[in-house]
């Protein structure tokens, strides 16, 4: 059961849009997921054609005292997921500081949904940024997919932040008719190790994919980026799966 995470250089990329994507993708595809939002911002739900005034999630569960997997909710028969949960500022506070303070609780959710054989892929939505608490739930990835914009500022914060130790780069909104993200994603070719052999074009099926509450494959399966977000999943099923299964 590979746990892969999907993160943003910085913010705005499409981290929680291609982790809604490459989930439904890999579902298609006959595998069993679970896309885990752990970010506050409470977005990946919106994909699944939750309620926006719903507050129930994961961290909603841990404040009152349930277990995690009370917030998890099914979308198909082979794809679930665990929103945060819908918290005010104070509990978030809360929730950081009894997050960091256990850390091993979230190490023994993933080994209790390991054991269960019932997901064959798990998905972490991360929030851009570089704390502590982002480095522990990065921590509880296999493979972690760093996305990037071809753009002067993703290409600045490459040399100026730390980047996940052997991470995956993931480039997302590209345009092949701009000469500058042509040269950029040229240079990185050349210069970026871990770069993966493939790129999500600039597609507005991705941006409006959350508009109408659907994970990008499910709303315009014939789109240029569901076709590329596929192939991900495939590039998954071949170099990331585990070789007993």
């Amino acid at each position: 059961m590979p746990v892969i995470a999907l993160q943003g250089v910085r913010g705005g990329i499409g981290a929680t849009s291609v982790t809604a994507a490459l989930a439904w993708a890999l579902q298609q595809l006959g595998e069993s997921v679970l896309a885990i939002d752990l970010s506050p911002d409470n977005l990946l739900r919106l994909h699944f054609n939750t309620p926006f005034s719903l507050k129930r999630g994961w961290a909603r569960a841990q404040l009152d005292g349930a277990d995690l997997q009370q917030g998890a909710m099914r979308y198909s028969k082979s794809l679930d997921f665990l929103p945060f949960g819908r918290l005010n500022l104070v509990e978030q506070r809360q929730l950081q500081q009894q997050t960091l303070e256990a850390p091993e609780r979230w190490r023994e959710f993933l080994a209790q949904l390991r054991a269960s054989g019932h997901y064959r892929w798990i998905l972490l939505d991360i929030p851009a940024g570089n704390n502590p608490l982002i480095e522990q739930q990065l921590a509880l990835a296999d493979c972690v997919f760093l996305m990037l914009s071809p753009d002067a500022n993703c290409h600045a914060r490459l040399y100026q932040q730390p980047m996940p130790v052997g991470c995956h780069f993931l480039i997302n909104r590209y345009s092949s008719a701009n000469l500058l993200q042509q040269d950029l994603h040229q240079l990185w070719l050349q210069t970026l190790v871990g770069l993966l052999p493939l790129v999500i074009h600039r597609d507005e099926a991705l941006a409006e994919a959350m508009a109408v509450k659907q994970p990008l494959g499910e709303y315009r399966p014939e789109s240029l980026a569901a076709d590329e977000v596929l192939t991900l999943a495939n590039w998954c099923l071949l170099n990331l799966q585990d070789p007993a299964q």
